[in-house]
């Protein structure tokens, strides 16, 4: 019998070529799972022997599994092998908690593997790599492995079906070693005739919809309370669309295009299309495009369980908002929960998404999610075409779609409302006293202060370990993506007190809105995107920080964003336990918008606030904390005891028409500029 440790790391192969049954070769070591009979699918149980001693015979390591009274799958396997899984559907859902349930129930690493290896082959594949991920992310016993990118199992919902027949090709004529990438064009979901194919190269990122996954894998909004309920879950819920918004407005003010319309009349046509380009190789099935101007209907869809209404989605909306003006919820008991200006927007998040800490399910309904729902059968409200649902349905492809981010303006437009009810900022909640920021640059290597570059860059990425049934050996696709070259902030504080800490913020905003007039502060306090976030120790008089955009608490690096199995690990120990959390952050790719050919004119805003009314006195040794500001710590508090997005999460004070108004001494602005060089930089390859 293996050791937990290597028993840990067998897990891991199981994300191996997710079609392939369990006793097929896995991994570089070509390991082999030896099998009891019982355990394998029915078609494969009457070959059984056969089967194993005629794959075992390649076998470089065998792995014997445990045999266990195994587990009662019941309606679990309902979700047939080559369906579509979405965690938006509700009996999804269900089902992945009951899964998640039964892998985090088993006593010990050996039994889970044999549990897992059962399980591999007998539910669907999704619906499997999912919860597996969640258990190992939430198991004491496994929380030190490092789960694969999804890429890396279902490159399918990443990258264009044509590639496959091409790496398919390339990996059985030529020999590992000799094999070159396979380019994805950047335009090829839409020509330039749609203006919004502009910002195709945000929505469709392969590290922004890596992120979004991932988030969503750390945050799950169903399943064990235990699993689910984490430190200012349904805050960060808002708050890290809200950023994705901002983030998304300010790329399409830098491609001349106004900001997204919120979806607001469920009723009316919506304008945009969208064509994905994707297929399922799971489901061999293409994900269903959408054409200009279709309306969403009534669903009504048996296979999936799903009975709703439009009716259903306004009601709930119009409950929302009136507890958002009484400022107060009532749970099912009917006992009164008061919005507070700290923890409503907590509240507001679980009941909005909704998570299943919402206080009341059945009253304010599952408004956001059934959202993506209606907008995912469009298409085929009732099933009579038997369609999946588009990838608006699916958190690991929604963001390719426009309409996630007129969908998401409304959901953030009704988070505002309540911003909007609770007190602004006084000036002493936001001055530091006896602390100025006098000067802010930014330096870059070749460019005049003030000044960020931008261009394309190429990457390659290893797509093999979700290329099932064919030659084994490394299949790199090639992508291009926006990036920045490297910069740091050079920010001079001045301190008139003694010796003390202070919390740096930094945000940057467009400094004109569409029509290339300045803001009113009001709308331009939802523009600010976060750069970067952390403390500070100020000495008596003049200081100078220096820190680098690499540093930032929003990001991860490109190599944790793609992370392969074998590269850029930690051999063990703390290191490696938090290593996994660590690939929940946006892409630093992206940390910077596009910009444009003339210079894209933004402010940047820096703040230094008072250290001992935002620090949360707790251990944080050995934790992720690489991008806490959208993942918070792995089993820690939120690192900041301020609101989210702080200082510009509410309504200004009286007065306060512009931004320079809105500014205390411990603040400043900076004006910058983002040129964009629209040239490609050649690869660098992530191995």
């Amino acid at each position: 019998m293996s050791s937990s440790s290597n028993a840990k790391n067998h897990l891991l192969l199981l994300y191996d070529r997710p079609q392939e049954p369990v006793f097929v070769a896995k991994g570089d070591k070509k390991s082999v799972f030896k099998v009891p009979n019982n355990y394998l699918a029915d078609r494969y149980k009457p070959l059984g022997v056969t089967l194993q001693n005629r794959f075992g015979e390649e076998a470089g390591e065998e792995i014997a599994v445990k045999n266990i009274s195994l587990p009662n799958l019941g309606d679990i396997t309902s979700i047939g092998r080559h369906e579509n899984f979405s965690l938006f559907i509700p009996k999804h859902r269900r089902l992945a908690a009951k899964l998640i349930n039964i892998f985090l129930g088993m006593r010990n690493v050996d039994d889970l593997l044999a549990c897992c290896v059962y399980a591999r082959d007998n539910v669907n594949p999704y619906l499997f790599n999912y919860c597996l991920s969640v258990c190992l992310l939430h198991r004491e016993d496994t929380k030190g492995l490092d789960i694969p990118s999804v890429i890396h199992s279902f490159p399918d919902k990443y990258v264009e079906s044509s590639v496959f027949t091409r790496a398919r090709e390339e990996a059985t004529i030529v020999p590992d070693g000799s094999r070159a990438p396979i380019e994805i064009p950047r335009d090829y979901t839409a020509s330039d005739l749609e203006e919004e194919h502009r910002v195709a190269y945000f929505r469709e990122d392969l590290g922004i919809n890596l992120h979004h996954w991932h988030w969503h894998l750390v945050y799950p909004f169903e399943g064990p309370r235990e699993v689910v309920n984490k430190n200012r879950r349904g805050e960060l819920f808002y708050y890290m669309h809200q950023q994705v918004i901002a983030r998304y407005n300010f790329e399409r003010l830098c491609n001349y295009l106004k900001r997204t319309e919120r979806l607001l009349n469920l009723r009316e046509p919506i304008k945009e299309a969208y064509f994905p380009k994707l297929d399922s190789l799971v489901a061999s099935r293409s994900y269903p495009a959408r054409v200009a101007n279709q309306s969403i209907s009534n669903l009504n869809r048996e296979v999936d369980q799903i009975h709703q209404d439009i009716d259903d989605m306004e009601r709930w909306r119009d409950r929302i908002f009136a507890a958002i003006h009484q400022g107060y919820i009532e749970t099912e008991s009917g006992e009164r929960i008061t919005l507070t200006e700290n923890e409503g927007i907590d509240i507001l998040g679980n009941m909005m998404e909704s998570s299943n800490l919402s206080p009341n399910r059945t009253f304010y309904g599952d408004y956001h999610n059934m959202g993506h729902i209606f907008l995912s059968y469009i298409h085929d409200p009732d099933h009579r075409h038997l369609e999946s649902f588009g990838v608006i349905g699916d958190s690991t492809t929604a963001m390719r779609d426009p309409i996630f981010y007129r969908w998401h303006a409304h959901i953030d437009d009704i988070f505002q409302e309540f911003k909007a009810t609770i007190p602004s900022y006084p000036v002493d909640q936001l001055a530091y006293q006896g602390v100025t920021v006098s000067n802010i640059e930014i330096q870059s290597q070749g460019s005049p202060n003030n000044m960020i570059n931008t261009f394309w860059q190429q990457s390659d990425v290893d797509l093999s370990r979700g290329m099932d049934f064919q030659p084994r050996g490394p299949v790199f696709v090639r992508f291009t993506h926006l990036q920045h070259q490297d910069f740091n902030f050079r920010i001079t504080v001045n301190n008139q007190g003694g010796s003390r800490m202070g919390t740096c913020r930094i945000f940057m905003a467009p400094k004109f809105d569409e029509r290339g007039n300045p803001w009113l502060f009001r709308d331009q306090k939802t523009m600010f995107i976060e750069l970067d976030k952390f403390p500070v120790n100020l000495r008596s008089g003049q200081n100078t920080i220096t820190r680098s955009s690499t540093q930032s608490s929003v990001t991860i690096p490109f190599e944790r964003t793609f992370r392969d199995w074998d590269t850029n690990r930690p051999e063990g120990g703390d290191a490696l336990a938090q290593f996994n959390f660590c690939g929940c952050g946006w892409p630093h790719h992206m940390l910077i918008p596009k910009g444009t050919a003339e210079g894209y004119q933004c402010q940047l805003f820096v703040m230094i606030s008072n250290y001992a009314n935002d620090h949360i006195e707790q251990d944080v040794v050995g934790t992720c904390n690489d991008a806490y500001s959208f993942c918070g710590l792995k089993d820690r508090l939120y690192p900041d005891r301020r609101s989210m997005g702080y200082p510009f999460d509410r309504t200004p004070r009286e007065g306060v028409r512009t931004l320079q108004q809105f500014l205390t001494p411990n603040m400043r602005v900076q004006d910058v500029v983002i040129q964009f060089n629209n040239r490609t930089v050649r690869p660098r390859s992530n191995n």
